[in-house]
Parts: structure tokens; sequence; C-alpha cells
């Protein structure tokens, strides 16, 4: 009796075990989408873009304070009084002809013929260091004018991007003063050294300034163009992935195996340029080709899509 009983007991737990297996199989079949259909296939939501050729450009990024490009100390002949100043902040002078200011040089119980200051050169007065009465030395300056050398920009390059710099690079300048406006510019003068205490080489950028808007002293923004190019394809940074070391992005293709279908397909690509959240791609895509940039993350090669405008 005992002997039978255990038998028994050892064939239920495995008619149960045949009974959850077929269950199991049963359950793990692909379900039919239809009469007729194979198995569903998943079906990621994504957005795409159209590649255009275009210009990418690199550029640093630095500010300044606007300078006269070009100034002059004006100086009196003689040691004296100044009796008249004939000028304000902001006069345009004419060299040899306008007068600056009139110094008399005479003395207690002496008299002598007045010094009439005339302007070196042609400009604008920008600074008026001597008064009416003021007594002044031949070393002391009058005025400063502020000569047809435009404006520049003082700059200062870390020393880590100072191979990028050259003399002529344009540059686009930008200014609280007149938001939304642009300027443009180029370098004009390269220190030969680097300041060992800050590791930064001083450069200077010309500019242009044909409605004479801007003014020494004002703080500016710049954008030095250190390297553009022409007829180029960029994509957005975020449709960049890398695997194994590769670099690839999605392309949108036909579905080879159903019309009007479309599939995700992994498209190795070389990178250039980075600027502005863009890469440059110099091999792998063409103009025209449609990149998945927005879903992208958890495609394979292959997986079918719907493109989400």
């Amino acid at each position: 009796m005992k002997t039978t009983e255990t038998k028994i007991w050892r064939k239920v737990p495995a008619t149960a075990a045949l009974i959850i297996v077929a269950l199991l199989a049963g359950g793990c079949e692909p379900k039919e989408e239809g009469p007729g259909q194979g198995p569903a296939q998943a079906v990621f939501a994504v957005s795409t873009v159209t590649l255009e050729a275009g210009k990418i450009a690199d550029y640093l990024t630095l500010s300044g304070n606007m300078v006269a490009g070009s100034s002059v100390d004006v100086y009196s002949d003689t040691a004296g009084t100044i009796t008249e100043r004939r000028v304000s902040i902001g006069s345009r002078v004419v060299k040899d002809q306008s007068v600056i200011a009139v110094v008399d040089p005479s003395q207690p119980g002496m008299t002598y013929m007045v010094n009439i200051v005339r302007a070196p050169i042609s400009g604008v007065i920008s600074a008026l260091p001597g008064q009416v009465g003021m007594k002044i030395s031949p070393a002391s300056p009058i005025a400063v004018i502020s000569g047809g050398g435009g404006l520049e920009i003082q700059l200062y390059v870390a020393e880590r991007f100072i191979y990028r710099i050259k003399m002529g690079l344009p540059c686009e300048i930008t200014l609280d003063a007149y938001p939304g406006d642009n300027f443009r510019g180029r370098i004009s003068e390269i220190s030969p050294v680097v300041d060992t205490a800050s590791r930064t080489m001083m450069i200077k950028v010309n500019v242009d300034n044909p409605n004479d808007e801007l003014k020494a002293g004002m703080f500016a923004n710049v954008k030095i163009i250190t390297e553009e190019k022409e007829n180029v394809i960029t994509v957005p940074e975020n449709a960049v992935l890398q695997r194994g070391g590769e670099n690839f992005v999605y392309a949108l293709r036909d579905d080879p195996s159903e019309a009007d279908a479309k599939i995700a397909k992994r498209t190795p690509v070389s990178l250039g340029l980075n600027v502005d959240n863009m890469f440059e791609i110099k091999d792998g895509l063409l103009a025209g080709d449609e990149i998945i940039v927005r879903g992208q993350t958890t495609l394979t090669d292959g997986s079918r899509v719907n493109v989400i405008r």
C-alpha cells in the first residue's frame, strides 16, 4: 500500500508539468493580425528633416571695447594760459585749419603774442583735458583728436585658440546699444607676443562704421569667423548616434516588403565641423536625403516607422 501511494504521487506532478508546457507553447504562438496576414510588427513614430546643401561657418566669440583707430594729442608750442577753447567733444576739425584753442604766454610785466593752436590732423575731438584758465606747458595736451582711422575693438584671445587667428578674418559685431543690428569688421592687427600672466594674445578688429553710429567706448560682442565652407550637408547634432565607435544616422527608406511603408536605415556618416548644434557631414549623406531627428534612439536597422510631421 505504501509503494502504490508513492507511485501515484510521483505521476501527478509529471502530468501537471505536461499540461503547463502545453499551455505555454500555445500562448507563445504568433498572433495573426487577420486572415492570411503575418505577425504584427512594431511601428515607431518619428520626425524627419530633408537635407539641403548650404554654408557652415566656425567662429570664436569674444568681447571688448571700441577705441579710436588713431588718435593724436594736441599741444601748444608755448607755455601759458588757455584763454579760449573753440571746440567741444564731438566737434569735427580739419588739419591746419580748425582752431582748437588760444594760449597766452604772457607773464606779469611782459606781453607776448598769443599762440593759436590748430588741429594737427583731421578728425573728431574725443577728449578735452585743457580747460579755459588752465596754465599749461608744451608737454600738456589740450585736446585729443580721433583721426580718420575709424574704430577698432581690442580683443584678447586665449592661448589655446591662437592657431585659429589670422589677419583679415571677417567678423560679425553686435552691440547692446543697437539690438538686432549687425556690423562688420576684420582682424587688422595681431600681437606678436602672448601675455604670460593671462595667457592671452591681443588682437584688433577694424570696424565698418559708414553712418557714424558707433562710438569709441562702446562695448561690443564679436564673432570671429575662423572657417567657412560652402555647399555642405549639415544635420542636427541630436540626429547623430554612436554605437561601437561608429557615428551614424537613421535615414528614411521605402520598406522593400510592403508598398507605402517606411523603415529606418542605419547609415554610417563621417563628421566634420560642429557649429551651433549642427554637424557637417563629410560622407554618407546627400542633399535630398530624409533623416530621422526625433524618436531615433529606440530604433534598430530596419525598424518600421511612421513619420509624424
